[in-house]
């Protein structure tokens, strides 16, 4: 289970740098057409800022267990938010996505949860759209006011930070922020090589800086800036969850791959911890035979 994980964690971490190009020339875009239309008064559905009385909580979790404490931390980071959202006053409900989670929530009648989604194997497009499609539908009909993101930020293979970014109401800049406003983007990626060297697998670290072609600032837009904005939102937002769900995977696999790695020198230790035992009790067995057998013949003698 080590291997295979350690097999799918590299194509979830290509998977997840690979789509890094296409959010940023979105943000680039965004941010360019906010530029644009900066000194206008324009309102967007996803970009609109309401009081807010209720919050929607979307949970990513894994489909699978064996993977150390990967779920718990994002759990534990739910009811952490939930108990915050309690305090404030502030209704909520929960959107839950992945079998581990839904399972949860389930279990607890008393969290209010609004859908449970599964993503079976690698994340696609059909499945952040599901996502999307629910989220779109739940703010703009305006039945809640805002809608927050919460799964686990990649960070290497033996280290996932579980994070909420806010997805609703959206930067018309296209900045990806935390519930505290805090930029959440890497700026460079760190890439794991797996190699065997002398008979172990082993790690190398590789860092790789995406790099994103200027905005040509004599580039002209033949359409309306705000109707522009207006279909690229929802097409940011739906990037922004696939990319969140693949780093989800990202970090569910390399959790199992510690985790199995974990479970396997625990065994060898076990192994040779019983060995020990056993063989001191063969030892001390056969040690007394040999001292009735002496003490036999002596009585004889």
């Amino acid at each position: 289970m080590k291997l295979v994980a350690a097999a799918k964690v590299r194509r979830a971490q290509e998977a997840v740098v690979s789509s890094r190009p296409f959010s940023e020339a979105l943000v680039e875009v965004l941010y360019n057409m906010n530029q644009e239309i900066q000194t206008e008064d324009i309102d967007l559905p996803l970009t609109r800022t309401r009081p807010v009385k209720k919050v929607a909580l979307v949970v990513l979790t894994g489909e699978r267990g064996l993977c150390g404490s990967f779920n718990n931390n994002v759990l534990k980071k739910a009811e952490a938010r939930i108990e915050e959202l309690k305090q404030l006053g502030l209704q909520y409900s929960v959107i839950s996505v992945g079998k581990k989670g839904n399972a949860y929530f389930q279990r607890r009648p008393y969290i209010p949860l609004e859908r449970d989604l599964e993503v079976n194997g690698v994340p696609t497009v059909k499945d952040s759209q599901a996502i999307c499609d629910l989220v779109y539908s739940l703010f703009v009909s305006e039945e809640v006011d805002k809608v927050e993101l919460l799964y686990s930020k990649f960070v290497s293979l033996v280290r996932s930070d579980p994070i909420i970014q806010t997805l609703l109401p959206m930067s018309p800049k296209g900045e990806i922020c935390d519930i505290n406003g805090v930029c959440v983007d890497a700026t460079e990626d760190e890439l794991f090589r797996l190699t065997t060297k002398e008979g172990k697998l082993t790690v190398e670290r590789e860092k790789v800086k995406i790099e994103t072609q200027p905005f040509s600032p004599v580039v002209q837009f033949e359409q309306d800036p705000v109707q522009i904005l207006d279909a690229l939102l929802p097409l940011y937002l739906n990037s922004q969850i696939l990319r969140a769900l693949q780093e989800s995977l990202a970090s569910e696999l390399a959790a199992r791959m510690s985790a199995m790695s974990s479970a396997t020198d625990n065994a060898i230790e076990l192994a040779k911890n019983l060995s020990i035992a056993y063989n001191r009790q063969r030892q001390a067995k056969i040690t007394g035979e040999i001292l009735e057998i002496v003490a036999g013949a002596e009585a004889l003698a």
